[in-house]
């Protein structure tokens, strides 16, 4: 049974996520990612009148290409303004099949057990606090004989979102106490770890590794910026390292980042590795 002091805890957790993810807007740095999504939406073998959850949704970067196959899609993110923006790319698609509400991946309450074919979490849910409670709840909405889909991006990775989100952490504050880093949802062993607690065996936990691209019509020196102005964590990162002078340094640490990734030479393409989780209920 947990504790007043456990319950307060839960929700400045909750708050600072919450707070963290409706800071910026992510919408712009979401459309460097729509080819991809996608893709991936193609490659973990959505079909039509799937029921599925979209977990961390953003504004709907894999929700919608689920939808137009034909899938019945919930989008449930944290950030109120992403809720928004999805319902409205929904509406403007034409796609009544496609709905986005608020909602913490660590406590899903709102939703029945047993609910959904395909539940999706696409660099979404590993961001959530309470890492086993996100796997439990995943796993109490997901259908017997269902799926979970999970996207995590893997620490120390050298390609670019693990980067960026390393180099971010290392001109930031230390974490609140308690925190547990979302990269360690690319680790595997913790991974099989947070679902054998929510019941499920080792063996319906598989990996492989994956690759997004984000693809931007400018230089990466203008990718960069969008992630300093939009981006929750790196804008966090700006305003700690602005306050101890070192601004400049963490823009050129970026940048310099940023250009040894590109693979186009007309404008921005930046391939990022992430460990793609597949539990068969």
């Amino acid at each position: 049974m947990s504790t007043r002091n456990d319950q307060l805890k839960k929700g400045a957790q909750m708050n600072l996520n919450k707070a963290l993810w409706e800071k910026g807007d992510f919408t712009r740095i979401a459309g460097s990612m729509r080819e991809s999504g996608e893709s991936l939406v193609k490659a973990i073998g959505i079909t039509q009148g799937l029921k599925i959850l979209d977990l961390g949704c953003g504004d709907g970067t894999t929700a919608l290409p689920a939808a137009k196959i034909g899938a019945d899609v919930l989008g449930v993110d944290i950030a109120r303004n992403l809720v928004e923006a999805g319902n409205k790319r929904a509406m403007e698609h034409g796609l009544p099949n496609c709905r986005f509400q608020e909602g913490d991946a660590s406590q899903l309450a709102e939703l029945h057990d047993h609910t959904f074919d395909l539940v999706v979490s696409i660099f979404g849910a590993m961001f959530a606090p309470r890492p086993f409670d996100v796997a439990k709840e995943m796993v109490r909405v997901t259908k017997p004989g269902g799926r979970i889909v999970m996207g995590n991006w893997i620490p120390n990775d050298p390609t670019l979102v693990a980067q960026v989100l390393k180099i971010s952490s290392s001109y930031s504050p230390p974490p609140p106490e308690g925190f547990i880093s979302p990269m360690t949802w690319g680790i595997e062993a913790n991974v099989v770890e947070r679902f054998g607690a929510a019941g499920v065996p080792k063996e319906n936990v598989s990996f492989v590794r994956d690759t997004y691209t984000f693809n931007f019509p400018g230089a990466p020196s203008e990718l960069v910026d969008a992630f300093r102005k939009y981006y929750g964590p790196t804008m966090n990162a700006f305003e700690a390292a602005e306050k101890n002078g070192r601004g400049d340094a963490l823009l050129e640490e970026l940048k310099d980042l940023f250009n040894a990734h590109n693979k186009s030479k007309e404008a921005t393409s930046i391939p990022a590795t992430f460990l793609r989780v597949t539990v068969a209920r």
